[in-house]
């Protein structure tokens, strides 16, 4: 992952490798876009062969800065620049916004904000801070995405699930006029309390779900199942997940309170999912993992459908 980063500024707590550079309290947007190292701007430009042929229909975004290539794209393709992700949220987000961290990645390929909202939410005896995600990408390789993502505050972990009733993530091309369709978005984040009134409703009742220990393990069998003739290593590997689920299920401090149900399970595997340290660490283990913030995470919502038939 470090191999990936590029340029970020974080506040207080070093972020993945503890690459970027560290401000004391979150900015203001002017300030962020700077520190964080997103202040240029996107421009295109046409594209040929060697021999000089043009090649119509297809266009390279360029970084203005240092000339470099960010990626090729057809001519229908709309440029956000750094600093509309920055308008969009103050705009969304009105005065007193602060970002907690930014930066760009594969050298400016893809590029990333996140920004705390100003509401605090107690959800049974748990602080939960929302968040507002946004990332981007110049090469043409994926949408613009917006995501609000609930913080249990005491041990940093996601609760980003997926309701049935409420919206907490969108995606808008880059076509036509993504910067008017991200008005869509603005338009709906404007109600994300809508959102965490449906996941209290949902915490008080997965709270209701008392779960026997053996059940426990039996979820824990289910998220982990092992494969058909699966070798010795294999067998290993598994135990090795499970055990270490159990262990944040019936050992995590910040859960002694909860009691054993439901919404204590889903926060277990939330704590692994957001926490653990995979079997294998690939280069890009980390970016992955802040991209399930936006995306959402497999296991998490896996566990949470359990939880809801359970």
């Amino acid at each position: 992952m470090s191999a990936n980063v590029e340029t970020m500024f974080y506040t207080r707590t070093k972020p993945w490798h503890g690459m970027g550079t560290c401000v004391e309290e979150a900015p203001d947007s002017k300030e962020a876009l700077r520190v964080s190292g997103l202040d240029w701007n996107v421009i295109q430009q046409p594209i040929q062969t060697n021999n000089g042929l043009g090649i119509p229909g297809y266009r390279a975004n360029i970084r203005e800065s240092d000339r470099s290539v960010l990626g090729v794209v057809s001519d229908r393709y709309k440029v956000v620049q750094n600093r509309d992700a920055f308008s969009f949220t103050d705009a969304l987000l009105g005065e007193g916004v602060t970002y907690e961290t930014a930066g760009s990645l594969q050298g400016g390929k893809k590029i990333w904000l996140l920004a705390k909202l100003p509401e605090k939410y107690v959800i049974g005896e748990d602080e939960i801070t929302p968040y507002l995600v946004f990332m981007n990408t110049h090469d043409g390789t994926g949408s613009i995405k917006v995501a609000m993502t609930p913080i249990r505050v005491v041990c940093q972990n996601t609760l980003n699930l997926a309701l049935e009733t409420a919206q907490r993530s969108w995606a808008v091309k880059h076509i036509g006029e993504p910067t008017q369709r991200l008005q869509d978005a603005r338009n709906t984040l404007f109600y994300a309390s809508s959102y965490m009134r449906e996941l209290e409703s949902c915490v008080e009742e997965l709270s209701a779900k008392k779960l026997a220990d053996q059940q426990v393990y039996d979820y824990i069998n289910a998220l982990f199942p092992l494969i058909p003739n699966a070798s010795e290593q294999q067998c290993k590997n598994v135990l090795k997940l499970k055990e270490d689920l159990k262990e944040r299920y019936f050992e995590a401090p910040d859960l002694q309170h909860v009691g054993k149900n439901a919404y204590r399970f889903v926060n277990a595997v939330s704590d692994f999912a957001t926490h653990a340290r995979p079997l294998r660490m690939s280069e890009n283990y980390r970016e992955n993992l802040f991209s399930r913030t936006v995306d959402g995470n497999v296991l998490i919502d896996r566990a949470f459908e359990m939880m809801k038939a359970a």
